[in-house]
């Protein structure tokens, strides 16, 4: 027979399993038709029926520990480290001098090598910019595997959840079992067998033997139990180191990223905007040596383009506060990896712990 789990749904499988709450919860159950039902299936004269009670719960919470551990074994995140080195050479390759201000006489010496100066700029960004979509689509996907990993871990604590209830009705029924027999039946027998009554005499050690098998399998079911029950805030500090790997990883690269490349293409074009003007002005100078008169109204109309072309619409001091955010986010998603590694290593040793102590009890029993 296997319960079902209607009284214990809904809000009550998110809350923590604390004592205080496993306390009413072996008190509501005691009362239900259902464990009371589950009571009076067990037949104390059937020593195999009582060794097996429980036994498919058990065996699934068994199988779901070995299915965490797993989970802890087979995660992805080692593998953002590599991502995050990755992003951190290409945004070493970011230089604020690329940007600023150049002196006039400079645009005099190298007028003929402005463009082919302007060109390696634009070769190295335009480089860069590829470089990064590549990083930044990989983040990406691995920020989507971080959120599919949390929705998991989540349905995974309410499977767990259904788990301990289910373990928990079979050994309140068992226990509500063993108390009856205890208290109505064995007083019985006992009274008969001091009486003299031979059979009420056999009868009497069948029933402390099925009292004592019951006993010991309700201990069975409580270690098991408590499997689930250790293993619930494992899956919470699990669900909490993704939920903060994502929360960085979107602040600091998927918001961030594409802000900073954008900066980056409209910076180089305002650079060489910047460049043109300057050398049409340096042009129109030397022409005006030669057409005075003419000259100034030329030369008018190369300030006033030169003045437009020169204002950028994203500021350098905005790019530069984008790649400091892009690797201060690499920095502090290094440093929560670390700790959900340390989590994930303490987190896996318990369970196996656990794993193997319950396998005792149960090689034992």
């Amino acid at each position: 027979m296997q319960p079902t789990n209607s009284a214990f749904t809904g809000n009550q499988a998110t809350d923590a399993l604390t004592e205080d709450k496993v306390s009413e919860i072996k008190l509501a159950l005691r009362k239900e038709p259902e464990v009371q039902q589950l009571a009076h299936s067990i037949d104390e004269r059937d020593q195999i029926q009582i060794l097996e009670f429980g036994k498919e719960p058990a065996v699934q919470i068994s199988r779901f520990s070995d299915q965490i551990l797993n989970n802890m074994r087979t995660t992805k995140v080692e593998d953002s480290g590599e991502l995050l080195k990755q992003l951190g050479r290409i945004m070493d390759k970011f230089d604020k001098k690329d940007f600023e201000q150049t002196s006039k006489g400079f645009f005099g010496k190298l007028f003929k090598k402005s463009e082919k100066m302007m060109e390696k700029l634009f070769g190295k960004y335009q480089s860069m910019g590829q470089e990064i979509d590549k990083v930044y689509v990989e983040i990406s996907k691995y920020q989507t595997e971080m959120v599919d990993s949390t929705t998991m871990l989540d349905e995974m604590y309410e499977q767990n959840y259904q788990y301990y209830l289910t373990l928990e009705k079979y050994a309140v029924a068992g226990q509500v079992k063993s108390d009856d027999l205890k208290q109505n039946m064995l007083p019985q027998l006992e009274s008969k067998a001091l009486a003299g009554d031979q059979l009420a005499g056999m009868q009497l050690d069948t029933l402390r033997n099925a009292i004592e098998l019951l006993d010991q399998r309700v201990y069975d079911l409580e270690m098991a139990k408590m499997v689930a029950l250790q293993t619930a805030p494992q899956i919470r500090l699990l669900q909490r180191g993704n939920t903060k790997l994502i929360g960085k990883i979107n602040s600091a690269f998927v918001t961030t990223i594409p802000i900073f490349k954008n900066g980056l293409i409209q910076a180089v074009a305002a650079k060489r905007q910047k460049l043109v003007a300057d050398s049409m002005s340096e042009l129109d100078r030397r022409t005006n040596e030669m057409l005075v008169r003419n000259a100034q109204n030329i030369s008018q109309q190369s300030v006033d383009i030169a003045r437009l072309a020169g204002a950028p619409s994203i500021k350098i001091e905005t790019i530069e506060e984008s790649w400091n955010i892009i690797m201060k986010g690499m920095q502090e998603t290094k440093s929560i990896e670390e700790e959900n590694k340390r989590l994930r290593a303490e987190g896996t040793k318990k369970l196996e712990q656990l794993q193997n102590n319950f396998k005792q009890m149960k090689l034992k029993g």
